[in-house]
């Protein structure tokens, strides 16, 4: 076994270093967190409390206690997003209607926003939480004719559970989201007509279950596998409709796919430990992603004394760096990271930023 881990392990460096194309199309997740954009993206093999009822419910198993986390707003920008405002300012920051007038200040220029909480109550091998979050990506044409724009509006139920195999060496964890989604995907959205979402977005509920692996050997390292199957057999949005808003259309498809992963996580002194970790993601769709760097990611993180973390990891051929002050009811959390946004000829990178602030019990 060990022979296997190492093999696998060498596999997905080898990816990552000869792999590299371009493409425009920027691939996005249904979480991912601050911890998580601070390593690279990394995360599946590594993460270790309430947000892997939604990164990989396997590591439920990690957890040793009950806990719950009461208040966790996360905030992320864009480069560009303070720019917009100082331009124009508007009151909301996830209206397309209300950010309209900035985007056509700012021609050919990116705009990126995202909120999401998450109020969680997490014990070992079980968890439950409610997810919402907001997101828009916008950018407006040259000519001001049309705006490239992605919203998302999610709301979603999530129950979890685990199980320790073979002294916890191999743990086993399924989730359950039941999603409410509000969804604008329309790279060509003409600037002239509506803009207000009750016009131009998708509504649909779809209920999605990912399957988590995680394969430990008892070894110093602690060398560690893990493998995730996301929306099995994919996840539609025609469950139910009219929940929020009232339209003719449903948001895309999820087709099911795979994220693997490998860590170790050496212990350098009694207050300093690390973690190391590599992950490939979109196995299944690999094939529909002619730039194959988006799809690889890799991440470290130094952790003393489990108050203080410092992380850093590679994105999409981009750096990636953060850092977390914890206590025992309270979590501070900072990360920029690079996103790949441009075209094939023009490769172009929005640097954005990250800030989380929570409380738990």
């Amino acid at each position: 076994m060990k022979r296997i881990l190492w093999i696998a392990l060498m596999q997905i460096i080898f990816l990552m270093t000869f792999t590299f194309e371009v493409s425009a199309q920027e691939r996005r997740s249904f979480y991912s967190g601050v911890r998580c954009q601070a390593m690279g993206g990394a995360c599946i093999a590594v993460t270790n409390d309430e947000t892997a009822l939604l990164i990989n419910p396997a590591a439920l198993g990690k957890l040793r206690d009950f806990y719950g986390t009461v208040f966790d707003p996360e905030f992320e920008f864009g480069y560009h997003t303070q720019g917009f405002y100082t331009d124009k300012s508007f009151s909301n920051p996830y209206s397309l209607e209300d950010i309209a007038a900035a985007l056509n200040l700012k021609r050919e220029a990116h705009y990126h926003s995202k909120l999401q909480i998450f109020p969680s109550f997490v014990g070992r091998n079980f968890g439950i939480g409610l997810y919402g979050n907001y997101l828009l990506d916008a950018e407006m044409s040259a000519d001001g004719s049309t705006i490239n724009t992605y919203y998302r509006n999610d709301i979603a139920f999530v129950l979890g559970f685990n199980f320790r195999l073979f002294d916890g060496r191999m743990k086993l964890g399924f989730n359950t989201k039941l999603i409410s989604r509000i969804e604008v995907d329309n790279p060509t959205l003409s600037a002239s007509g509506p803009l207000n979402y009750e016009a131009i977005a998708s509504e649909g509920v779809g209920l999605s279950t990912d399957v988590g692996l995680i394969l430990a050997a008892p070894w110093q390292l602690i060398p560690t596998l893990s493998a995730v199957v996301r929306d099995v057999g994919g996840t539609s949005f025609d469950q139910s409709h009219g929940v929020r808003m009232s339209t003719v259309t449903r948001p895309n498809l999820i087709k099911q796919d795979v994220d693997v992963a490998a860590a170790i996580f050496p212990i350098h002194t009694n207050y300093v430990r690390s973690t190391w970790t590599v992950e490939y993601r979109g196995l299944l769709t690999s094939q529909d992603e002619p730039d194959k760097a988006k799809l690889l990611h890799g991440g470290l993180e130094l952790n003393f004394g489990d108050v203080f973390f410092l992380r850093g990891g590679y994105n999409q051929r981009y750096w990636t760096a953060g850092m977390e002050l914890a206590s025992e009811h309270f979590q501070w959390q900072f990360a920029t990271y690079g996103e790949e946004i441009g075209t094939v000829d023009t490769p172009t990178e929005d640097r954005r930023y990250s800030f989380k602030f929570a409380y738990r019990f």
